[in-house]
C-alpha cells in the first residue's frame, strides 16, 4: 500500500476527499491545499489520470521528525531512491515548506536533502557523480513542527493543464478550480448549465467532461512515467478501463456566452481540443462514438434570457485587473443583477476576486467559499433558488 498526496486549492480539501473516496481509496488526514490517501500501485496512474480537483499527486517515500541538518540527511539518506530514480534522472528539489520548526531555512533544508539523494545513489550505483542526462525527477519537502515529508513528483506539469486549452485568454480560470466550483454547486449533468463569461471556455468544457465521464488527464502525460516504478502495460490497462466507462448516451444542456467574439472563437477551440480528446480515447478501444461539444455563443450578458425554468448559471466574471480599472469591475458587478431577474429560478455560482462583489451584486448569499489557487484569494459565492 501506497501513502499519496494530492494538492489542491486551499479550500477544496473536502471536494478532493470525496473525489478520491470515490475512486475507492482510503483518506489519511489533510492539511491546506493537500489531502493524503492509501492506494494501492494502481492508484500511483490512476489518481493523475481521474482526478479533476487536483492540482499535484505525490508519493509519499518517508515521512521522519527531524530536529537538526543530521536527521534530515540521514532520513533522506535511508530512503531507497534507487527503486524509483533511473541512473540518468536529473533531481529537482522544487518546493520546500517549514512551518514551526527547528530546521527552518528552506534554502538549506533543500541543499541537504538534494545532497542526500545523490549520496545513496552515487553509493549504491558506485557513481563518484551523476549524469543528469535524463528526464527531470522533482521533490518537494515539508517540515511540519518537525516532521519531515519527503515526496516525490508523479504529475509533472500541474494537472489544470489537461492538454485541450491551446489559448487560455487574460486571466484564465484553472481547469481543476472550475471542477472544484461544478462540485460546490453540486451540479448534475441532467441540469442546464451556462456560463455567461466564458474566456476560454474552462466551465463549460469541465462541465462537458463530467457530464460524459470522460478521465480528465487522457490528454497528457504525467512524470510518473519517467520513474523506474512506472508499469506501461498496466498504465495502459488503466486507460482502457477508464475509456470505456465514458458515457455517450446522455443529453446534456451546456452553453457559454460572451460579449467578445474572440472569446467565443476560443471557447470553441478548446472545447473542440478537449472532444477529440475523449473521441481518441473511446477509438482507442475501439468504439467510434461523438462526444456532443458544448454550444458557445456572442452575446452581452444583459441580452441573455434563461432558455429553461430551473438551472444553473456558473461564471467567472472579469474584475478590475483584467478590465483595468476597478471603477469598470464595480459597475460591472452592479449591472449583472440583471441575471437575476433573466434567470429566474436558476441557480447562481459566482467566483471573484473582488471583495467588493456581494455590495455591488446586491443579493443576498445562500453562502460563501474561501477558495485560494496559486497566490490569488477568491470567494465563491453560492446562490440558491
Amino acid at each position: 500500500m501506497n501513502t499519496l498526496v494530492a494538492l489542491c486549492a486551499v479550500g477544496a480539501e473536502r471536494i478532493l476527499g470525496n473525489e478520491i473516496k470515490h475512486l475507492g481509496y482510503k483518506l489519511n488526514g489533510n492539511a491546506p491545499g493537500r489531502v493524503s490517501f492509501l492506494g494501492d500501485d494502481d492508484a500511483l496512474f490512476k489518481a493523475n489520470l481521474c482526478l479533476r480537483t487536483a492540482d499535484r499527486v505525490y508519493l509519499q517515500l518517508a515521512e521522519y521528525d527531524a530536529l537538526n541538518f543530521d536527521d534530515l540527511y540521514d532520513g533522506t539518506y535511508n530512503i531507497r531512491w534507487q527503486d524509483y530514480l533511473r541512473k540518468d534522472s536529473r533531481v529537482i528539489v522544487d518546493k520546500v515548506r517549514s512551518y514551526k520548526s527547528k530546521l527552518n531555512s528552506e534554502h538549506s533544508i533543500q541543499g541537504i536533502v538534494h545532497k542526500a539523494i545523490y549520496s545513496k545513489l552515487g553509493d549504491v550505483w558506485k557513481m563518484s557523480s551523476m549524469p543528469e542526462t535524463g528526464e527531470e525527477s522533482d521533490i518537494r519537502v515539508y517540515v511540519d513542527e518537525n516532521k519531515v515529508l519527503i515526496l516525490l513528483d508523479l504529475s509533472g506539469l500541474p494537472l489544470h493543464k489537461r492538454g485541450y486549452r491551446v489559448d487560455g485568454g487574460i486571466a484564465p480560470l484553472r481547469e481543476t478550480l472550475a471542477s472544484v466550483l461544478l462540485q460546490e454547486m453540486m451540479w448534475r449533468r441532467k441540469t442546464p448549465l451556462h456560463d455567461p463569461f466564458c474566456g476560454s471556455g474552462t466551465i463549460a468544457i469541465e462541465a462537458t467532461l463530467y457530464a460524459f465521464n470522460v478521465a480528465p488527464g487522457f490528454g497528457r502525460r504525467f512524470a510518473l512515467e519517467n520513474l523506474s516504478i512506472y508499469n506501461a502495460e498496466r498504465a495502459q490497462q488503466i486507460r482502457d478501463e477508464e475509456a470505456s466507462k465514458i458515457r455517450t448516451d446522455v443529453e446534456v444542456r451546456i452553453t457559454g456566452s460572451d460579449i467578445d467574439n474572440a472569446a467565443v472563437e476560443r471557447s470553441k477551440k478548446n472545447a473542440e481540443y478537449a472532444c477529440v480528446m475523449a473521441g481518441r480515447a473511446l477509438k482507442s478501444i475501439g468504439i467510434s462514438a461523438h462526444i456532443p461539444r458544448p454550444d458557445f455563443i456572442q452575446s452581452d450578458f444583459a441580452d441573455l434570457a434563461a432558455p429553461y425554468d430551473e438551472g444553473l448559471l456558473l461564471c467567472n466574471p472579469p474584475y478590475g485587473e483584467r478590465l483595468g480599472d476597478a471603477d469598470q469591475a464595480r459597475e460591472l458587478y452592479k449591472n449583472i443583477q440583471s441575471l437575476w431577474t433573466d434567470f429566474n429560478g436558476w441557480d447562481i455560482g459566482i467566483i471573484t476576486s473582488n471583495e467588493e462583489f456581494q455590495e455591488n451584486f446586491g443579493h443576498k448569499t445562500s453562502a460563501i467559499k474561501k477558495l485560494k489557487a496559486g497566490n490569488l484569494d477568491t470567494s465563491f459565492y453560492i446562490y440558491r433558488r
